[in-house]
């Protein structure tokens, strides 16, 4: 059975609900052989393959080269983390510092355990940020990762050489799902309190126009909230690590999530089946090993973050 899908991608986050006058038309273009449906891209997904930071498993992490080689794969949505400069620019990275295991400083030395978090982003320039190499050392829990020199990216530069490497390729653009990375203990000490965050963050977004196709993510309901109130336009994701309830996480918030997204362990079919009934999407992390691809698969969520994409698309092709 054939799978329609809008080229622009803009309602991948909406309730999958048609009206009949689609279905009509759907239904005769199926009936005709001449008539075909126009698409950007030879193969889609048939659910949201989300690259975890690019594809960490098999190029550096939030780098350039990570998210052109998700894109490569086929991915619908590039998965992303976000940090704070001390200029107020908007920084890819999943630490607020420069972790210890894949950072050397701009002479090329390693950084020990015990001094990584005085590399702290949220007090350096991005003019210092950019001269740290995050890539040829590699990361000792991906071994199949490709070591290059890569640099701490701005969101700006990822959305502009991603858009135009899916132009190339004559694919969709691609959606972005972006992690606003706060905690209350990290207020003012790692990143601006989350109102200046999500200023920040939601500044970016309409600058860059993409709206359209971007999921906002966080563990913390305050930056949540802080969007919700400020860009209420917005698709939010509720990421979760803990073992509560499904009621009792949502409680922590005021209104729904476009998106649950739990540890995929924390996840099973019924869980599943609770969550749509409530109108929301279910995108579990991070699904890296091919049984619990097919098993997440087989409960039927919605989209799959995976630090191996190449994986994940393997199974769609062939899920047997």
């Amino acid at each position: 059975m054939a799978i329609l899908r809008l080229s622009n991608d803009k309602n991948m986050y909406n309730n999958r609900r048609y009206p009949v006058a689609f279905l009509l038309l759907a239904f005769f273009i199926s009936c005709n052989p001449m008539k075909k449906i126009e698409k950007t891209s030879a193969a889609e997904p048939s659910l949201d393959v989300q690259g975890h930071r690019g594809c960490r498993g098999l190029f550096p992490e939030n780098s350039i080269p990570a998210f052109l080689h998700a894109l490569d794969l086929g991915v619908t949505t590039l998965e992303l983390d976000l940090a704070i400069s001390n200029d107020r620019k908007v920084v890819v990275s999943h630490e607020p510092y420069f972790n210890h295991i894949i950072s050397r400083r701009p002479n090329g030395t390693d950084i020990p355990a015990d001094d990584q978090k005085s590399h702290n982003l949220f007090f350096m320039d991005y003019e210092e940020i950019i001269k740290y190499d995050v890539g040829s050392k590699g990361h000792s829990g991906f071994p199949e990762q490709t070591k290059l020199k890569v640099y701490k990216p701005l969101l700006s530069e990822v959305i502009k050489r991603s858009d135009e490497h899916a132009r190339l390729a004559n694919r969709s653009l691609p959606w972005y799902n972006i992690e606003i990375k706060s905690t209350e203990e990290g207020d003012g000490l790692f990143h601006p309190g989350v109102d200046e965050f999500a200023d920040l963050v939601i500044e970016q977004v309409k600058l860059n126009k993409i709206e359209t196709r971007v999921l906002i993510q966080s563990f913390d309901p305050r930056a949540l909230e802080a969007v919700h109130i400020k860009a209420p336009e917005l698709k939010l994701v509720f990421l979760i690590a803990n073992e509560l309830t499904i009621d009792e996480n949502l409680n922590s918030l005021s209104f729904p999530p476009d998106v649950y997204s739990p540890y995929f362990k924390l996840i099973d079919a019924e869980k599943v089946q609770q969550l749509k009934a409530k109108n929301m999407q279910v995108v579990p992390w991070t699904v890296n090993e091919v049984p619990d691809i097919k098993k997440m698969m087989e409960i039927d969520v919605d989209g799959i973050i995976s630090d191996y994409p190449d994986r994940v698309m393997a199974v769609l092709r062939d899920p047997k």
